[in-house]
């Protein structure tokens, strides 16, 4: 069978270099045209050291006419207000495109501008899927533009979907709290994600302001049929990657943790990348893979729900993959277990 051919845009940063990763063992698609800006472009093995002698490409100076040449779908690791500038041009090639940024994860127009920027393709925010499959597989198959979700947005949505389908949490007062490692920050991070400012140390970041915030409350408010309000707090800790999410909720009735595991055992049941966990959850057990831990319990009154990601798999690079099956018909799986 014909192998689906991926072009990688930004193929410099970590979610470029982690597509390339899942890309070399997946058995159905490959990467075929890797590009980036001028100034980090060069033999892929040049730039990352890890994929010497495993693949014989360049990075390039992006050509849209060779890159719809050499590929079915574009994977756009680019940053927001950058994306929206390629995405257009990349569909009206004819190629399925899965954006990494947050350029059409907010349906809102008006909202997206309160948190980010003006934005210049509305027409295409307005058919862009979001692309978390456990929620939107149905959406997700036969779109031709998926917004692949934040990575803090990733890990707090699958946590409290079971609670908000059940009705049994107040929409209100729902706390996030979550901690990510420093690759979070991207190639080029800020002043307090460089080496000497993290070592051994641990801060919040974003007070009451963080940009996932109300990714996070469109999808819950989707799933619960009505506004949910979220109080997002993200941290950073000193530790390449993963995200740790604690979810605090108020339920609307008397729940026991033994009652919360056999619900989101259920929910979940058949999903290949969401595990349901008796014990709480650990970054170390979810490094480099695909998966969502989850430990949900009720205590003192509350719900208390934990996950656990790597921000740059199931939080970025791998969701793309899985979406990037599920737009070509393919096994979800392929390239991910």
């Amino acid at each position: 069978m014909k192998k689906v051919r991926v072009a990688i845009i930004g193929a410099s940063g970590y979610t470029g270099v982690e597509a390339i990763e899942i890309l070399l063992r997946h058995p159905s698609a490959k990467a075929t045209y890797l590009t980036a800006l001028p100034e980090e472009c060069g033999p892929v093995e040049e730039i990352f050291g890890q994929l010497r002698g495993r693949l014989d490409m360049k990075i390039e100076p992006l050509d849209l006419e060779k890159l719809a040449d050499l590929a079915d779908a574009a994977l756009c690791c680019l940053p927001h207000k950058v994306s929206m500038g390629f995405v257009p041009k990349l569909l009206d090639a004819g190629l399925k495109v899965i954006d990494f940024s947050a350029d059409y994860r907010l349906r809102d127009a008006a909202l997206y501008e309160k948190y980010y920027v003006p934005h210049t393709d509305r027409k295409n925010l307005s058919h862009a899927v979001y692309g978390l499959p456990e929620l939107y597989r149905k959406q997700i198959a036969p779109a031709r533009l998926v917004a692949n979700p934040g990575c803090y947005p990733t890990g707090a949505s699958l946590a409290l979907a079971p609670l908000l389908k059940e009705g049994l949490i107040k929409l209100s007062g729902i706390i996030v709290n979550a901690v990510t490692g420093v690759s979070g920050g991207g190639k080029n991070p800020s002043v307090i994600f460089h080496f000497p400012a993290m070592n051994e140390n641990l801060l919040p970041y974003g007070v009451g302001t963080h940009r996932h915030m109300p990714e996070m409350e469109q999808t819950a408010s989707d799933i619960a049929g009505k506004p949910a309000e979220i109080l997002f707090q993200p941290h950073v800790g000193p530790f390449d990657r993963g995200i740790l999410s604690s979810v605090y909720c108020d339920p609307t009735a008397s729940v026991t943790s033994a009652q919360l595991l056999d619900l989101y055992h259920s929910f979940y049941r058949g999903e290949p990348f969401v595990q349901i966990l008796s014990r709480p959850v650990a970054l170390k057990h979810i490094a480099k893979s695909n998966y969502c831990h989850i430990y949900p319990a009720a205590v003192k009154g509350k719900i208390v729900v934990f996950s656990a990601i790597d921000n740059l798999v199931k939080g970025a690079s791998g969701q793309a993959v899985q979406n990037l099956n599920l737009l070509f018909g393919l096994d979800e799986t392929l390239g991910l277990k």
